[in-house]
């Protein structure tokens, strides 16, 4: 089968607003399950971060409270422990999107520190959007559309129905009184048709070959929407 491209951070913390630095990387559920997904229906997974470092896990993701209940969580770590991928991703810089049918960008706060000023994602992300290639985008990996800027200055995905976590997520998560910005109110200013569900329901938005996810509950899902894509 084709080639999927997991673009994923490299960043193991999120600067605050006071310059503290919250411990995170990725999201467990937000790769394990889209990952789970596209496996089953035959596809290889190729996993790229800025500079080829091995993305970092957000250790909050493993809690019992996230996986509902002990086993759920040790299931998860099971899983993402069988990821072989993850231990050795490919160059950001070196990923051509002609080897791949589609690409991914999991989330967790990792994305809020690099992806949202990375360049070279910036221009994959235009170039997917332009190419017609389904492309997922879960949770806080929508902040890494705000480095998806044209050459005019204005946002390749201004205009487009899209979704991310919302700022509601983000208080009842506790950190939206210390963040430098929201996601939900970057993504309204680049010009982006921002559609928030429930709070930590499932919510997929799909406009054309975008397919977005609100949280982590939304990732399976929005994997189903890439695989109905590919077919």
């Amino acid at each position: 089968m084709s080639k999927i491209v997991f673009v994923m951070t490299g960043a193991d913390h999120w600067t605050l607003a006071d310059g503290t630095q919250h411990p995170t990387g990725f999201w467990a559920e937000e790769a394990v399950a889209p990952y789970q997904a596209f496996k089953a229906a035959g596809h290889e997974i190729v996993i790229a971060t800025p500079g080829g470092v091995v993305p970092p896990l957000d250790q909050a993701s493993l809690a019992p409270q996230f996986n509902g209940g002990e086993e759920g969580a040790r299931k998860m770590a099971d899983a993402l422990a069988s990821i072989s991928e993850i231990q050795h991703p490919v160059k950001l810089e070196d990923v051509d999107l002609d080897d791949y049918a589609a690409v991914f960008y999991p989330g967790g706060h990792g994305p809020m520190e690099d992806l949202a000023v990375d360049a070279t994602s910036g221009r994959l992300l235009t170039s997917a959007l332009k190419s017609g290639k389904p492309l997922g985008v879960v949770c806080h990996a929508p902040a890494a559309l705000l480095a998806a800027t044209e050459a005019d200055g204005s946002n390749a995905f201004a205009g487009y129905r899209l979704t991310g976590f919302s700022n509601v997520e983000e208080t009842q998560n506790g950190l939206a009184a210390g963040a430098k910005w929201l996601l939900q109110d970057r993504l309204v200013e680049i010009g982006a048709d921002y559609r928030a569900g429930e709070p930590w329901a499932p919510n997929v938005v799909v406009d054309r070959n975008l397919v977005t996810g609100q949280n982590p509950a939304s990732a399976g899902p929005a994997a189903a929407e890439i695989l109905k894509k590919l077919t």
